[in-house]
């Protein structure tokens, strides 16, 4: 990846180790999980997971304490408590496809069901990639890690302008962007 090395042992510099500082085990991984699946009492939650009451709390406050999911009284009965995801809480969201991916490509033999689609063609979604700022997919020869006062700045000393990106809903031909990175 490049010249320079992440300072592995600082644990500021990088947002992995304060990512798994917030979801760093299994319980916070399937609370956001029954979150996505429309799961937003303490109860369902209970039920669903199978979670014993004092952890289940426990990573309940977690997340809403790390501004993943947000406590609301609920609109018929304003003793009970919803807890729905926030914008932050989304966000996690292609984190938690990417490990799904990669369980259901390395783990037991997994026939999944109901299966990940994309709504309007209700077809399975394609492998998570890490996309460039344009929207070329990466692999792991094209990752590079620079100084932030270098960015923008090509191996030739030219510089690079940010193109356009992707926006959600944005179609890329996968055949296309492979054979442009292999490139």
């Amino acid at each position: 990846m490049g010249d320079i090395r992440e300072p592995l042992r600082e644990l500021t510099e990088c947002g992995l180790p304060q990512a798994l500082e917030v979801m760093g085990e299994r319980w916070s991984f399937m609370i956001l999980r029954a979150s996505f699946n429309g799961l937003h009492h303490f109860e369902e939650f209970l039920s669903e997971l199978g979670i014993a009451r004092n952890i289940l709390s426990n990573r309940l406050a977690k997340l809403v304490e790390h501004g993943i999911l947000k406590r609301d009284p609920c609109p018929d009965d304003r003793r009970k408590i919803e807890y729905r995801l926030t914008e932050k809480g989304f966000d996690l969201l292609p984190a938690m496809v990417a490990l799904r991916q990669w369980g259901q490509k390395y783990g037991a033999e997994v026939i999944e069901n109901p299966v990940l689609v994309d709504e309007r063609d209700r077809l399975p979604i394609g492998p998570t990639s890490i996309l460039s700022h344009d929207g070329r997919i990466l692999g792991p020869a094209d990752l590079y890690l620079v100084e932030r006062g270098d960015l923008g700045v090509r191996a030739d000393g030219s510089k690079a302008t940010p193109g356009k990106g992707l926006e959600t809903g944005s179609v890329v031909d996968i055949a296309s962007a492979k054979s442009r990175s292999a490139a």
